[in-house]
């Protein structure tokens, strides 16, 4: 299994609509380093659904159950969706700042990439996630 994170403006799309929803496609992604994460997911892998611009947290985790296929907003084939289903809402959002302010998380993409819509999540950085949510 694999670790990745997702973003969205909660305005366009947030945690809670997609708890209400219980599945959707991830789409709108037109960066090519986030085309190709979302193209290397698998059916079961966690994602954590960051809330960008508003909030700037980590409000939930949701699992990959359909792999990659052609977006179909757009006629374009350079464009790839997957599609999501959530998990659970933590416990404690996981904002930017906390995750900036752990040592340990100082090589993630968040910190490192932060523009990119789609990363990948290394496992430990994934359960230190967990643990600043008090889910663990």
């Amino acid at each position: 299994m694999n670790y990745w994170l997702i973003k969205s403006e909660p305005f366009k799309y947030s945690f809670d609509q997609l708890l209400k929803e219980k599945k959707t496609f991830w789409e709108g992604v037109r960066n090519y380093a986030a085309r190709n994460n979302l193209r290397a997911m698998k059916k079961g892998d966690l994602l954590l659904f960051y809330h960008s611009n508003e909030g700037k947290e980590i409000v939930g985790i949701a699992k990959v159950v359909g792999e990659a296929y052609q977006d179909p907003t757009t006629d374009d084939t350079n464009w790839s969706v997957v599609d999501v289903a959530p998990v659970k809402k933590l416990k404690n959002p996981v904002t930017l700042e906390m995750v900036k302010a752990d040592k340990r998380l100082t090589q993630m993409a968040l910190v490192k990439f932060m523009r990119l819509s789609v990363q990948p999540v290394k496992r430990e950085e994934f359960d230190i996630i967990m643990a600043l949510a008090g889910e663990q």
